[in-house]
This record gives C-alpha cells, sequence and structure tokens, in this order.
C-alpha cells in the first residue's frame, strides 16, 4: 500500500525534509508514494556486512547502531542513528556493492525506507532533493571530520565529554559497551570515566 504525506510517519519526515528544501503538496505526496514503512525488533539488522545495501532509513523512532566486524571478530562502532536521523551503508548504497558494516537495532524501531531505484527515479523527477541530500552529506562529512580530528587531539575521556555535549541523551538510549566502542576505549575504561567525572 502507497504511503501518503497524511501518514504520521511520512509527516515527520516530511518535517525533517522542509527544514532543508521546500515542497508543495504534489511533490509531498508523490515523494511519500516512494516510501516503504518498516518495524525493526530488538537487534534484527537493518543490513549485514557483505550484502548489498538496497536502502537508505530515515530512523522515525528508535534507535540503531553501524558496526564492522573484523578478521579476528572484534565489532568497532561506526555510528549511531535515534529519531530524526538517516542511517545506511552508503558507499554500498550508492554504488550497489557488498556493504562493510552491519546495521542493527537496539531497541524497537519503525523506518521508513527508499530504495535505490526510487531514489534514482525521486532524482529524476524532482531534482530539488538533490540540494537536500548535498546538506545531509555536507553536515555528515563535517561531522565525520570533527571525529576524527578528536579521535587524534582528545584523550578517551576528552572525548567521552565532547560526545555528551553534542548528545546528552546518549546515555539513556545506548549500552555503555557500544559507546566505549565508538569512542575507541573499552568499557571498563569509560566505566572509570564515569566514575571519576561522578566524584
Amino acid at each position: 500500500m502507497s504511503l501518503t504525506a497524511d501518514s504520521p510517519f511520512c509527516a515527520l519526515l516530511l518535517q525533517h525534509i522542509e527544514q532543508r528544501i521546500t515542497l508543495n503538496e504534489e511533490e509531498k505526496q508523490y515523494f511519500c508514494s516512494l516510501l516503504s514503512l518498516r518495524t525493526v525488533l530488538p537487534r534484527q539488522f537493518l543490513l549485514q556486512q557483505h550484502e548489498v545495501c538496497r536502502y537508505e532509513s530515515y530512523v522515525c523512532q528508535g534507535a540503531f547502531r553501524s558496526f564492522y566486524v573484523d578478521n579476528q571478530g572484534a565489532e568497532h562502532t561506526l555510528h549511531f542513528a535515534w529519531d530524526d536521523w538517516w542511517i545506511a551503508d552508503l558507499t554500498s548504497f550508492l554504488n550497489q556493492v557488498p556493504a562493510t558494516r552491519n546495521i542493527v537495532a537496539l531497541q524497537k524501531s519503525v523506518v521508513l525506507q527508499l530504495a535505490h531505484g526510487k531514489r534514482e527515479e525521486l532524482l529524476r523527477e524532482l531534482p530539488v532533493f538533490e540540494k537536500f541530500w548535498r546538506i545531509l552529506n555536507e553536515r555528515a562529512c563535517m561531522a565525520q571530520d570533527q571525529r576524527l580530528l578528536q579521535g587524534i587531539s582528545l584523550s578517551g575521556a576528552e572525548r567521552y565529554e565532547a560526545l555528551l555535549r553534542t548528545y546528552p541523551t546518549i546515555e539513556q538510549r545506548i549500552a555503555q559497551k557500544h559507546i566505549a566502542s565508538f569512542l575507541g576505549i573499552t568499557p571498563v575504561f569509560l566505566s572509570q570515566i564515569r566514575r571519576g567525572k561522578a566524584t
């Protein structure tokens, strides 16, 4: 069944989009008709490493973790996404090549998904979405650059403090072991940092 601009989850996404570009009612309806709605259970994968990423997913509610598993089986957390965020393996999605990461739900979540072919159709029919994704990707690149710089220039404790400043509620949403993995420190060290902060 096609989604419409009147559906509650599409309304959320349209609000997100209209902070960046302007759409008329016909364009809103057309865009929503290209989307699919999916409920994802805790520990259920949106994407597994080596699969091809078929969708970009907008998180209406819930939380996800993107992580890489190395040859020794160790997990390395790359990103988190929760309400009002997008998540995908962008290289895999855009080039339709095997993914280098996994994306798993951390809690029951609802996403709106845009398939690769539908996105190509959207860009042909509504070129204004080129601007939308340019803005999103520019901000993502700036955030990634900032994270790389922090990884080089800040201590583990300073990276943790910076993370809390940027995402004050992250500890209520994400397990400590995943936060530690994201920061590149051990859960034990993170516990020590948190104890020191509390004293």
